[in-house]
């Protein structure tokens, strides 16, 4: 079925290889079903967390997850069915729409210059891997807490700095920046929260 579709899977197996899907699920049989579950979850969970670096880790884990529901086990308890795939879709379209509304009411609303706004998106990944190095001191979340404040201070000064260069005055920058802070945080909450509920979706996809 897959080389009726795939042209170069035709021109593949008639070469004498072996058929990518049949490979997939072999590998798949191969390490055990639990193991893939386990497999599943903890790319899952690693994808969310990529969230916090403007990385699109919610889409990543629904791409995994349709992977898994395709190539994964058919049947008994660590099998996904398509029901969680559509979960998982709608909540990272979800956690997309937050964002954008976090953005609409952010550094634009407030005035930003594309180049502001763009200088906020830069600022705001640099600031996010900084604070997820740096960390804070509290258990557990001290990365994420500080890639998030790190992301939204990140954001504040690549606003006014490039509101600035555009040569508006340092007032004016400071309210881009203070939209931009607000507008990157709480997209930010707001993916993540989605991000975490696809997470949840997967785990009781493979435990129910």
């Amino acid at each position: 079925m897959f080389a009726d579709f795939c042209p170069l899977s035709t021109i593949f197996l008639a070469s004498g290889g072996v058929n990518p899907t049949s490979w997939w699920s072999g590998w798949f049989d191969a390490i055990g079903p639990v193991t893939a579950a386990v497999l599943i979850v903890a790319l899952c969970v690693a994808s969310w967390t990529t969230n916090l670096i403007a990385v699109p880790g919610n889409w990543i884990a629904v791409a995994m997850v349709g992977v898994y529901v395709w190539l994964g086990p058919d049947q008994g308890r660590v099998a996904i069915g398509g029901a969680t795939l559509v979960v998982t879709f709608v909540l990272a379209l979800v956690g997309e729409m937050i964002e954008f509304a976090a953005g609409a009411f952010g550094a634009q609303r407030a005035g930003a210059s594309r180049r502001a706004t763009a200088m906020a998106m830069v600022g705001s990944i640099v600031g996010a891997i900084v604070g997820a190095v740096v960390g804070l001191p509290v258990p557990v979340i001290g990365s994420v807490l500080a890639a998030m404040l790190f992301g939204g201070l990140g954001a504040t000064a690549g606003a006014m700095y490039g509101h600035w260069s555009d040569g508006k005055p340092w007032k004016e920058s400071w309210t881009i920046g203070h939209a931009a802070f607000w507008g990157r945080t709480l997209g930010t909450l707001g993916k993540m929260f989605a991000g975490l509920l696809i997470v949840i979706a997967v785990i009781a996809g493979v435990m129910l």
